[in-house]
């Protein structure tokens, strides 16, 4: 239908590209509505309320992260959804921002071991992570 993205996006008025924002669906173009599933299980009835990311973090077990990125990702997608919230990479700072509870860990190194195998779970689920790096393979080994 369209040879490229670009094109795909050049084809969009204003309205379906701010709808696209919200999960909206653009059948005319053949883009379905989009649903995305948070990191506790929200979307599903009777879904598993796992641990925050920071307590996660606390068992340094990225197979433990993998585990909970592949259960979530089952129920995202049991609930419809394409795309998980994922937890948030940045390094903590202090305990007063807003995101605290939704960050791995201090460490760079486990942070980036635990990401990448929780995403390597939701993944395998066939859900996709909501900001996850596209430039680099979600198998590849952290630089630590």
């Amino acid at each position: 239908m369209y040879a490229t993205v670009q094109e795909l996006v050049d084809a969009l008025t204003p309205e379906e590209k701010a709808g696209l924002c919200t999960g909206a669906a653009v059948p005319q173009l053949g883009l379905p509505a989009l649903r995305v599933s948070g990191l506790h299980s929200q979307e599903s009835a009777g879904g598993v309320c796992f641990p925050s990311a920071c307590a996660a973090a606390a068992s340094f077990d990225p197979e433990a992260a993998r585990r909970m990125g592949a259960a979530l990702g089952r129920e995202a997608r049991s609930g419809g959804a394409q795309l998980l919230d994922v937890p948030d990479v940045n390094l903590k700072r202090g305990p007063l921002s807003g995101r605290s509870a939704d960050t791995w860990a201090e460490d760079p190194c486990l942070t980036g071991a635990l990401a990448a195998a929780f995403l390597q779970g939701a993944q395998s689920a066939g859900v996709a992570g909501r900001g996850q790096p596209g430039d680099r393979p979600p198998d590849a080994e952290p630089p630590c």
